[in-house]
């Protein structure tokens, strides 16, 4: 299971708490959204503007990452429930210059390299941006870096990368052909009621509200040799349905919650 932003439903989206805790929590990967700025850092942040998430204003692709730094991404959220503190170990102290400040996919990526264990990254490029393809340009060229851009036996950290745009789905197969992609699907794009995906496309990535509406994809794209991966699966009727439907993977906010209800229906030590 995949922690939807990090463990986004007690810590602010996209931070280095919010991250931590989802690996203490035990989930098997990480999800996050990322934008380019203005010079070429692309950071974790799922809107066009930093409005919502941050003490600033304004558009991501407009700024650097200077500018991005001198604002607080943590501290926006304050309806956060009761974090049970002995979860955090001595690695989030290490990282107190990280809290509330913008994070980028670099950081991330060491994040879950050092974690030392196995970690699974979902990694969705945002479009429509002014930037085009030089998103995936940059995180291709981020992945090798890190040599994470092809799975390896020999790295513990695997990489899959997501978007709703099928062109940057088809962007990145051509660029790192053995790179898994999601194309991902919501309400109103649903590609195709027979279980087709664009080209480019090794996993489907259906919205849980989707499926509540049309169960029978998640059969249609399995018939059609596609994993399917759903987000956000946060409510104990949906981690039901989606364990009755045999997705193959689940991303939600309560990473902690959904380990739990495996548990309890035998599928998860």
């Amino acid at each position: 299971m995949f922690a939807h932003r990090g463990s986004s439903y007690r810590h602010a989206e996209h931070t280095l708490d919010a991250y931590l805790l989802a690996i203490e929590e035990g989930a098997d990967g990480l999800e996050c959204d990322v934008r380019l700025t203005r010079d070429g850092h692309l950071v974790c942040l799922h809107d066009s503007r930093i409005d919502r998430t941050s003490d600033g204003r304004g558009r991501v692709s407009v700024q650097t990452l200077a500018d991005l730094d001198r604002f607080d991404f943590g501290s926006w959220r304050t309806d956060l429930p009761e974090s049970p503190d002995e979860l955090i170990t001595e690695r989030k102290l290490a990282d107190d210059q990280w809290r509330g400040r913008v994070l980028t996919l670099d950081r991330l990526l060491s994040l879950a390299v050092d974690a030392g264990r196995p970690m699974r990254l979902l990694i969705e490029t945002k479009h429509p941006t002014r930037y085009g393809a030089a998103v995936e340009t940059a995180l291709l060229k981020l992945l090798r870096r890190y040599g994470l851009d092809r799975p390896s036996e020999e790295q513990p950290v695997h990489v899959t990368m997501m978007s709703f745009s099928a062109n940057a789905v088809r962007r990145v197969r051509q660029l790192a052909p053995a790179l898994p992609t999601v194309m991902l699907i919501d309400v109103w794009s649903v590609p195709s009621r027979i279980g087709w995906l664009p080209p480019g496309s090794s996993i489907g990535g259906p919205g849980v509200s989707l499926l509540r509406a049309s169960p029978e994809l998640v059969e249609r794209l399995h018939r059609r040799g596609f994993p399917v991966y759903v987000w956000t699966v946060n409510e104990p009727d949906d981690v039901d349905l989606v364990v009755k439907l045999k997705v193959n993977g689940i991303i939600s906010d309560r990473p902690a919650f959904v380990i739990e209800r495996l548990k309890e229906m035998g599928l998860r030590d």
